[in-house]
C-alpha cells in the first residue's frame, strides 16, 4: 500500500492529529521555509507522539528498529523491510527536510531530533547522501524537458532509501506545490522506489496513486487552509491515498 507523508508539521497537535488520520510520515522541515520547525516546536512533537505511542497498545514482539534506528544500508527491499518493520513499531516515523547544511549540521539535528528518515531538498551530491547517519529520501526535482530517463539516469540505485520527485522552480528550495507530468514519475516508478510529490491535494491524489503506483505520497501545501495544516484536509488526503491504493 502507498505510504503517506504529511510535510511541514509545525506543532504538536497537528502531528497528532495526523497520527491518528493514518499518517505513515510526518515531516518536520529545518531548512529555511516558512515551515521551518522552531526547535521548541520539535520537541514538542517528538514527545507528543512517544506520548501517544506509550498509551496505545503494545505492537507484536517484533525486534528490529525502535525511534531513530531504521538502518539498511542496502538496495530498496532491504530499506523497505527496515523501514516497514519501523512503521510498526512506532508509526509515524519523523523525517527531516534539510537543504543547505552540512552532513554535520544534519547528522547532529537528526540525532537530538531522533528523526527516522532525513530528505535532502538542496541538491546534496553523492558524498552528502553517504555521510548521512539515517536513511535518505533523496529530492528530485523535475525540470521542464525532462523525461524519464534524464531522471533515472540521476538515480543511484541503493544510495537513498528512495527518490522524491518534485516540480523544479529555479534558485527555489523545498516543494512548490505544484505538480508535474505524472506519467514521467510513472515510468521512474516502475524502476525504482519513488515518493511523488508537487500540487497533491485530497481531491487530486487518488488518481496520483492509480497512474504512478509510488512507493509513497508527500503533501504539504495541499492540506493547508489559510496557510495552516486542516486536520479534515489531513484526513481526506490519507483517506484518498490510501483507498487508491486498495483499488489497486
Amino acid at each position: 500500500m502507498t505510504l503517506v507523508k504529511i510535510c511541514g508539521i509545525r506543532d504538536a497537535a497537528t502531528a497528532i492529529a495526523a497520527a491518528e488520520a493514518g499518517a505513515d510520515f510526518i515531516g518536520l522541515v529545518f531548512a529555511e521555509s516558512r515551515r521551518q520547525v522552531t526547535p521548541q516546536a520539535c520537541h514538542d512533537i517528538v514527545e507528543a507522539l512517544a506520548e501517544r505511542r506509550r498509551l496505545a497498545p503494545p505492537p507484536a514482539d517484533l525486534g528490529g528498529p525502535a525511534r531513530g534506528e531504521v538502518s539498511a544500508r542496502s538496495w530498496f527491499p532491504a530499506w523497505a523491510d527496515a523501514i516497514e518493520l519501523a512503521l510498526a513499531r512506532a508509526r509515524p516515523l519523523l523525517v527531516g527536510v534539510f537543504a543547505r547544511m552540512t552532513p554535520a549540521e544534519v547528522n547532529d539535528i537528526a540525532e537530538a531530533a531522533r528523526l527516522d528518515l532525513v530528505q535532502l531538498s538542496g541538491g546534496e551530491d553523492d558524498a552528502f547522501v553517504r555521510a548521512v547517519q539515517r536513511p535518505v529520501l533523496r529530492t528530485i526535482h523535475v525540470r521542464d524537458g525532462d523525461d524519464a530517463a534524464d531522471i533515472t539516469e540521476r538515480i543511484i540505485p541503493g544510495l537513498a532509501a528512495a527518490t522524491l520527485l518534485d516540480t523544479a522552480v529555479p534558485g527555489a528550495l523545498g516543494g512548490t506545490g505544484t505538480a508535474f507530468d505524472w506519467t514521467l514519475a510513472e515510468d521512474v516508478a516502475a524502476r525504482f522506489p519513488v515518493v511523488l510529490a508537487g500540487g497533491l491535494t485530497p481531491e487530486n491524489v487518488g488518481e496520483a496513486v492509480r497512474t504512478v503506483r509510488p512507493w509513497a505520497v508527500d503533501v504539504s501545501s495541499g492540506v493547508e487552509t489559510g496557510a495552516a495544516k486542516d486536520p479534515e484536509k489531513i484526513r481526506a488526503f490519507i483517506r484518498a491515498a490510501k483507498g487508491a491504493s486498495r483499488d489497486r
